[in-house]
């Protein structure tokens, strides 16, 4: 029987991948000094854990989308774990203060609290006080034996002018004045709240102290902190301490102001595009924009247009050049119009972050206009872990490089959305270029792994060459050997 020698293509097949797999390259290097940018972070040295807003340096000089490009060394170059997050619209918290009137409960030295005095009050159409005392009191207020005690506060929280239908304002705190010429002073007091000065809830207690140093410096805990609701009336009385007729007291209402997520913007000159309706903008390819707009030079213009980017699409057949088609993500008509002296303009619009080497805007009809490109962004939130010595780098800027963004889990386990939102901010300093020579060495090594490849290549081609030689010198001397029936 005939030995079945392998195939010229298939032994070329295997020295081939035998060579490529022998000049294999290293695993690249990851150090400072690979990346084309840096940025010196400056943080406190007794944080772990540190958050930084990324400058916009980084979104114009990095070479990746998703950032993978973005690493974090510490003085040693060695690389810090950190995760990259979006910062999320939040509500801020303010307070409006209003002044209350206030009516002093008397009672004799002996006098229940104020929470159990029987009390006559006068009211006015829209609900307001006009006046209290105690029932039995003679009705021209003159002082008695038992009237010559401070039992407590009742308080009227309705504004002067408001309908007696009006609701009642949400209240999260009260806060006190002492009177003039008052020092130190400590007393525990609690509230109770009413709608119609007959039924009375208690909500709320808490102690006021002011204390007063040599310095005439004064210390104060002047707020009783309450759980927001609505009331219309309210009843202070002292638990301990002697009762004082206070100077002020001022409600506050909570007002939660809407702080939308920071954002960066950058504008983009436009050059002409592949068909005449159309101008090109050449973009950051790591800038994820989440907002569009135009600014215009002209006086007065309006432009409806389709914004979108170009699409490579492979060749049909060998040989054939790509072709392009032109995918759009927005229509819209955007305008700056001039009008007795003042101009109107449309206001950016809002897409879903999207990003691109390359924005293409696509005019209804022809155009003279070149009008800027406006692209708005949210700039992430980087945290890291500070385990190195500092100070520590930010570099970007590597083509090619793969992720190193860890779970944020993984770089401050254990933290409270609270803890991180509270997180110290680092201080970014000013963009660094690497120095020309590490781009060089990065040139120079990749050249030569790709000459020692193209060597061993040769090298394989030529041993296949002599290997299939031998075998069919040693193929056709058994076939001559053989007898001639067989």
């Amino acid at each position: 029987m005939n030995r079945i020698l392998p195939s010229a293509p298939a032994l070329l097949l295997a020295s081939l991948m035998a060579a490529t797999g022998s000049a294999a390259a290293p695993v690249p290097s990851d150090t400072p000094h690979d990346y084309a940018y840096s940025i010196v972070v400056n943080t406190r040295a007794s944080q772990g854990v540190t958050q930084l807003r990324l400058p916009k340096e980084v979104y114009l000089h990095a070479q990746s989308p998703q950032l993978h490009d973005l690493r974090v060394f510490d003085a040693g170059g060695n690389a810090l774990p950190f995760a990259l997050q979006l910062p999320q619209a939040s509500a801020q918290t303010s307070h409006t203060s209003r002044p209350l009137r206030i009516f002093p409960l008397m009672g004799g030295s002996g006098a229940n609290p104020a929470s159990q005095l029987d009390v006559e009050v006068s009211t006015s159409g829209d609900g307001r006080l006009n006046s209290v005392r105690l029932r039995g009191e003679a009705a021209s207020g003159a002082s008695t034996a038992r009237a010559e005690r401070l039992s407590g506060l009742l308080l009227d929280l309705r504004p002067e002018g408001a309908a007696p239908d009006d609701e009642a304002p949400l209240i999260d705190g009260l806060r006190f004045t002492l009177p003039a010429g008052t020092g130190n002073y400590r007393a525990q007091i609690g509230l109770d709240v009413s709608d119609d000065l007959k039924q009375w809830v208690g909500i709320g207690a808490t102690e006021l102290n002011w204390l007063v140093n040599s310095a005439s410096e004064t210390l104060s805990s002047d707020r009783l902190e309450l759980p927001a609701r609505r009331f219309r009336y309210a009843r202070l009385h002292w638990l301990q301490g002697t009762p004082l007729q206070f100077a002020a007291i001022h409600a506050e209402t909570p007002l939660l102001t809407e702080q939308p997520a920071p954002s960066a913007s950058l504008l983009l000159p436009a050059a002409r595009g592949r068909e005449p309706r159309d101008l090109v903008y050449a973009a950051p390819v790591a800038l994820a924009a989440s907002k569009v707009g135009l600014q215009f030079s002209e006086t007065s213009i309006v432009l409806p247009f389709t914004l979108g980017r170009y699409r490579e699409l492979a060749p049909a057949q060998l040989g054939q050049s790509p072709s392009w088609r032109f995918e759009p993500l927005l229509h819209t008509t955007m305008y700056q119009i001039t009008q007795s002296g003042q101009t109107r303009r449309s206001s950016p619009l809002s897409i879903a972050p999207a990003s691109a080497a390359q924005w293409v805007l696509r005019t209804d009809s022809l155009s003279t206009a070149r009008p800027q490109l406006e692209l708005h962004w949210t700039p992430a939130t980087l945290v890291f872990l500070g385990n190195g010595r500092a100070p520590y780098t930010l570099a970007f800027g590597r083509s090619r490089a793969s992720a190193a963004e860890q779970p944020l889990a993984q770089v401050a386990p254990g933290f409270s959305p609270a803890e991180l939102a509270g997180l110290d901010q680092a201080t970014p300093g000013p963009l660094l270029s690497s120095p020309p020579r590490a781009q060089a060495e990065q040139e120079q090594a990749a050249g030569v792994w790709s000459a020692r490849n193209r060597n061993l290549a040769l090298w394989g081609t030529l041993l296949l060459g002599v290997a299939v030689l031998a075998g069919l010198v040693w193929r056709l001397s058994s076939q001559m050997r053989q007898p001639a029936d067989s």
